[in-house]
């Protein structure tokens, strides 16, 4: 664990080799990561961790910026340059340390990651609202339901087609950051506003097929602006990739990684 001044960041480490930083998705923590962990650690060290705010890392008492929280990990581990994988947030906070750090980035790959100011869906939009609704009630238990329903279901499955035991895993996790949303999107600073077309690493953009359209529109334009980027489709998965078809997801990344 690390602490400081300005709190404490939880994180994992397995295996060992060139390292790897994983982070997760803004409904889950670094344990949205464990079926692809045993693949990659073969050959790397696996660095996992959680954002702060969600899972075991602290809420923040004022102004940050997720950057800044990578960048304290990754100086406290000593790691000067890392490949990185980011699966929604998570997507974005590795992008835009790729375009605030670029010296010290390997690789980047985006799974699912958000677009800052998009143009939402009808659906998008219904979605937070009813999530909005929900928690403004006090009723946590439905806003855990209806993020369950959009991002691990999804809209193009019923429940008998999630594997067993992924809602259990990732209900907890989600009920955190729920739990902690506010607080931490008031300190957040937000997203980077860097040009695209600046990024110059190896650059893998990773989607599933059965997400929500808005984010399969979102795979293709970074696929697009990013220079000499890489699309994959994943088409057994919804928004979580690395919980829905590990074996493909891992089969991937080492085979990107190994650039």
């Amino acid at each position: 664990m690390l602490d400081d001044d300005l709190g404490h960041l939880s994180y994992d480490i397995a295996g060992d080799g060139s390292p790897i930083v994983l982070v997760h998705a803004g409904i889950a923590d670094h344990r949205m990561w464990d079926a692809v962990v045993p693949a990659l650690a073969e050959r790397h060290t696996v660095i996992r961790y959680d954002l702060r705010g969600f899972g075991e890392s602290a809420l923040p008492s004022g102004p940050f910026r997720e950057t800044d929280d990578l960048r304290r990990l990754l100086d406290h581990l000593g790691h000067e340059r890392v490949r990185l994988v980011g699966a929604s947030w998570g997507g974005r906070v590795a992008l835009d340390f790729t375009l605030t750090h670029p010296d010290r980035v390997h690789s980047l790959a985006m799974l699912a990651a958000p677009w800052p100011r998009y143009h939402w869906s009808a659906d998008m939009i219904a979605y937070d609202e009813a999530e909005t609704a929900a928690l403004e009630a006090g009723d946590v238990d439905a806003a855990v339901r209806i993020n369950l329903d959009m991002w691990l279901r999804g809209p193009a499955r019923s429940w008998d087609d999630v594997a067993d035991g992924l809602t259990d895993q990732l209900r907890g996790p989600l009920r955190t950051s729920l739990v902690n949303q506010s607080i931490v999107g008031q300190h957040s600073q937000g997203p980077a506003t860097g040009d695209l077309a600046a990024v110059s690493v190896p650059t893998l953009v990773g989607v599933g097929k059965l997400d929500v359209s808005d984010f399969q529109d979102i795979a293709r334009r970074y696929a697009a602006e990013i220079p000499g980027a890489t699309l994959v489709e994943f088409s057994t998965a919804a928004h979580l990739i690395a919980m829905d078809a590990p074996a493909e997801l891992s089969a991937v990344l080492s085979s990107f990684l190994a650039r």
